[in-house]
């Protein structure tokens, strides 16, 4: 069976050029101008895949992201975003707001479509199910909260899921790569450094709470989480 993929693109020469090249890979394909038209295209029918520009009229790309993955009928909608914002924070922004990839314009279409094909046959990231308790921090994955001297830490949903993982295997090395496919899953095509970016606001947000840094870089390597219990 096709997939269907929901282009949301307000430049017609560019929704063209992605629709053009989705038909001649066997895809079927919506166009939707801006926020409204394809929210009342996903609330219709559930595409397989959303191709969604950052820069919309109106709502942007990046509020409409957290806007279905807010919703219980669509937070594990794959989203794709498309933006010429290329740089470390503005990846990081995309990723928090619910994109499961990030694609630079200008891109190739055979980037475009290996990246739409990476995502549909995904791996369902490695995330902890049950509430985690270590020196004092506690992580609740139900919930979504992390816990320190009973108050509550607020942090992104990509420092979340780090947290978590890390929590999850506590004082054992993993290397970016490794981060990058068990927090993400294998279908995100960031790169390595990004981790690094997730780290050090990670261990901002602790240090804001008045956390000790529980995170060791190992030079060369990676990092760990120490456990200290």
């Amino acid at each position: 069976m096709q997939a269907h993929i929901l282009i949301v693109e307000d430049e017609p020469a560019i929704a063209e050029l992605i629709s053009v090249n989705l038909k001649y890979a066997k895809f079927t394909y919506q166009i939707a101008a801006d926020a409204s038209s394809a929210k009342t295209i996903v609330d219709a029918k559930l595409p397989d895949l959303v191709l969604l520009d950052w820069m919309l009229p109106g709502e942007s790309g990046l509020s409409l992201a957290k806007f279905w993955r807010a919703s219980q009928r669509t937070h594990i909608l794959p989203i794709i975003m498309l933006t010429a914002k290329g740089d470390d924070q503005d990846i990081v922004r995309g990723l928090d707001a619910g994109a499961d990839d990030y694609i630079v314009k200008p891109f190739s279409s055979q980037e475009m479509l290996a990246r739409i094909r990476a995502v549909l046959r995904r791996k369902v990231p490695e995330v902890a199910e049950e509430e985690i308790n270590i020196a004092g921090l506690s992580l609740n994955p139900a919930t979504q909260t992390v816990m320190w001297n009973n108050e509550r830490i607020r942090m992104g949903n990509s420092e979340f899921k780090l947290l978590s993982y890390l929590m999850a295997h506590p004082d054992r090395v993993y290397t970016r790569t490794q981060l990058l496919d068990r927090v993400w899953g294998d279908h995100v095509f960031i790169e390595e450094r990004t981790i690094d970016v997730h780290i050090k606001r990670l261990r901002a947000v602790l240090k804001q709470a008045n956390v000790p840094d529980p995170i060791e870089t190992i030079r060369g390597t990676g990092y760990r989480f120490l456990s200290k219990e």
